[in-house]
């Protein structure tokens, strides 16, 4: 089995160990080594992304917002990585999203994956148990950017009318049909339930 290294406190790093033996890697390498691999996830044997670095320092908030919604989206088991007796209350408030654990913790047990992606835009999508979609659309890039998910990528029929909720505002934010689109900061995600 190859060693692709251990998660460092960055979004982006790719850097080998003082002998070459190895690396570390941020959290956009890790969360690469990931695609394709949904298919040996589920109940009893879950995939293992590496543990969280949520409020370890070495990111922005909303950097670590989308840390812990992808890992969260890939049913990865969630071990905090900061000392929790010292976080600050944004920390705090990511480590505990109720909306963003229940994805993370859907009975049905299925790893997300990623549905479309153009140069740094990127959409990835979990099925949960009622037959809803938790959808992460993601901009690794530096400007914020408009991002779409489009029915057809979660398995849905383009002229279905469905539900929307953002997970991080906790609000609904209507029905749509076909497709659902927002502006993502740099960095950053927009995480949702598209239900039916």
């Amino acid at each position: 089995m190859a060693h692709h290294g251990d998660i460092s406190d960055n979004w982006s790093a790719h850097n080998k160990w003082p002998d070459g033996s190895c690396c570390q890697n941020g959290m956009v390498e890790i969360l690469d080594q990931q695609a394709g691999l949904e298919g040996f996830a589920g109940p009893g044997h879950w995939n293992d992304p590496d543990m969280l670095e949520v409020g370890n320092g070495g990111m922005t908030t909303a950097e670590y917002r989308a840390h812990f919604s992808l890992w969260a989206l890939l049913a990865a088991p969630l071990m905090a990585g900061n000392d929790v007796r010292s976080m600050t209350p944004e920390i705090k408030e990511i480590l505990t999203n109720a909306e963003v654990i229940a994805v993370d913790q859907d009975k049905l047990g299925r790893e997300g994956h990623r549905v479309w992606k153009n140069g740094d835009l990127e959409a990835w999508a979990k099925p949960l148990s009622e037959g809803s979609r938790a959808v992460i659309l993601l901009n690794r890039g530096t400007t914020a950017s408009d991002v779409s998910v489009f029915w057809e990528a979660l398995g849905y029929p383009a002229h279905l009318a469905a539900k929307v909720r953002d997970l991080w505002e906790h609000k609904d934010l209507g029905s749509f049909t076909g497709s659902f689109k927002a502006r993502v900061e740099p960095h950053s995600v927009v995480m949702v339930r598209v239900l039916p």
